[in-house]
Formats: C-alpha cells, structure tokens, sequence
C-alpha cells in the first residue's frame, strides 16, 4: 500500500473512531480547543519562526539553521552566563525543590488532621504571593544599605563589618535567586504529594511490619513511595516546567531586564532579551526551541524513572 493510501486510511479510522465515540470527545473539546490554541499552535509558530529572520514588523525571511548556529557557537551571553546559570539553578532549585516538597508534604501529613490545613496554607502561600512576595519581602531582606533584615543581622552580630550589595553583586545574586525559588518551590507539586500521601493503603503499613519493615525510613522507601508514583510523577513534571520558565524572579529581585554582569541571567531572560527589547524574534523563537527540548529530556528522564514497568515509553 502507498503512504497516501495508508494516511487515508488512518485518517479515515480516526474519523471512524471520533465519530463512534462522539459524547466523549464533545465533552472533551473545550479542553481540546483551549490546548490547540494556545500550546500546540504557538509550539508549531515558535518553530517555525526559529528558522527565519523576524523583527515583528516586516515579513519574515527564511534563513535555514542560522539562529541555532549562533546561538550554539557565537552568542557569547547565552554560552558562558545564561546556559550556565540555568543549568546551576535547575539543578539546585529542581531537585531541592522536589524533595523538600516530598519532606515537608510527609511531616505535615504526620500531624493531627486538625491542623494539617494550617500547616499546608503556611506552606503553600509563598507561592501564590508570587511578585508581591519577592518584590516586598525579600527585597527587603536583602536590601544592601544597614536596615537591610540580612545586613542588619549580619552586622550586630559582627560577622561583616559593612553592608554587603546583595542584589547587585555578581557573586551573590544567582544564590540569592536559588534560595528564593526554594521558598516559593511549595506550589501544585507539594500539594499534590500531599494529596498522593492520602492515597496510601494504611494496610500496606501493617503488612510492610509483617514483611520486616522496621523504621519510618524503610515505610518510606518502600511503601510510601511506591504507591504514590504518578502524584511524584507530576510534581516532578511540574518542577521541571517551573524551574526551567523561571526568569522573572531576576527582575523582580532587582528591579533590572538585565542584571548585572548577567550574574541572574537565565534562559527565559535571554528569550525576553531578543524577543523584547531587540525585537529579534526569530531568534528569540530558537532560543525558546531549545527550551523546550531540554524540559522534554528531563521529563523523559523523570518519566522512565517514576513511572510503572511498561508506562512512560
């Protein structure tokens, strides 16, 4: 059969098979226009306009692999800060992020359900606070003059002798920007876990006693775990998706699109940077291209490890 013959085939089971299962695909279709519209469509525009040369005003022109043979091997800024700034801050910000989330999900669910909500709000509200959050109260934990909250405290107790510029420092700001996204990394992720802890066959525990399952930390490893794979599963999507968008936290924290000696220069700030301010929008295109194939390696990573023998292939 021809490959026309056999599109036209498939194509015309796939009309059979949407037509025969029409309820459930109108139920579906809100979701489904939402998600074409507003993922597929600008996944496909962003690729294409990567291999075209796009200032947003004129027609775009064609110019093949160009934006990614700059960006891999002449774009300076891209190779030596936001390349590896962003790689510094996933790793420390992902990870940490995921099992800090985990720890803190398990040791809220430890406690009387009373006042477990409490706990979880606590927890949960730095990341709605979102902007209001950083711009108010870390800016003003680490503000560089002495009434800065860090400063301050530093300076009483004698560990430096004049006020450090946090925000503006080079050497200091990507940390600052890590220790932040900490703080804020309890969001969907976390209460997921926390939902997926809920889940747990309390009967497990009892037959892991029988098995030889001695400590809290075995029950861990292997009851609690085990049985909330796909909760773990999605909060580690989630993590990767978060951390690897994350870019504004730099601007909100020093009030600068570019910080200094693109010391909090990641990824994201690099696609506002040619998309934003130098209006070069097919290459900003590529530089997102090349996002989003790093967030799919890392999902694929995540998937092959948390999900079930045969799942996620």
């Amino acid at each position: 059969m021809s490959l026309i013959g056999k599109i036209t085939r498939g194509m015309g089971r796939l009309a059979a098979d949407c037509w025969h299962n029409r309820t459930a695909y109108l139920f579906l279709a809100p979701f489904l226009a939402v998600f074409i519209i507003f993922i597929v469509v600008p996944v496909i525009m962003a690729g294409l306009l990567s291999f075209t040369s796009f200032n947003g005003f004129q027609f775009p022109t064609f110019v093949g692999f160009k934006n990614y043979i700059a960006l891999l091997s002449q774009d300076l800024i891209f190779l030596q800060y936001a390349l590896p700034n962003t790689l510094k801050f996933a790793l420390l910000v992902g990870p940490g992020g995921y099992v800090l989330s985990f720890l803190f999900a398990w040791l809220i669910y430890q406690l009387p359900k009373k006042v477990r909500d409490g706990y979880t709000l606590a927890f949960y509200a730095p990341s709605l606070a979102g902007g209001v959050a950083l711009a108010v109260v870390w800016a003003a934990a680490f503000s560089g003059d002495r009434v800065g909250y860090l400063n301050h405290f530093l300076l009483n107790i004698g560990i430096i002798d004049n006020p450090v510029i946090w925000l503006q420092d080079p050497s200091h700001l990507l940390n600052v920007m890590i220790l932040v996204s900490l703080w804020t990394s309890f969001s969907v992720g976390f209460l997921a876990m926390l939902g997926g802890l809920a889940t747990v066959n309390p009967e497990l525990y009892d037959a892991g006693k029988i098995d030889g399952v001695r400590s809290r930390l075995q029950e861990v490893y292997y009851i609690t775990i085990p049985s909330m794979k796909p909760q773990m599963l999605f909060s580690a999507v989630m993590s990767i998706v978060t951390t690897l968008k994350a870019g504004a936290i730099s601007t909100q924290l020093t009030g600068q699109a570019i910080t200094p000696r693109y010391s909090g220069h990641l990824i994201i700030n690099h696609v506002d940077d040619y998309a934003f301010l130098r209006f070069e929008l097919g290459y900003a295109s590529a530089i997102s291209v090349v996002l989003l194939a790093m967030s799919y390696l890392l999902m694929r990573f995540f998937y092959r490890i948390l999900s079930a023998k045969g799942e996620g292939q």
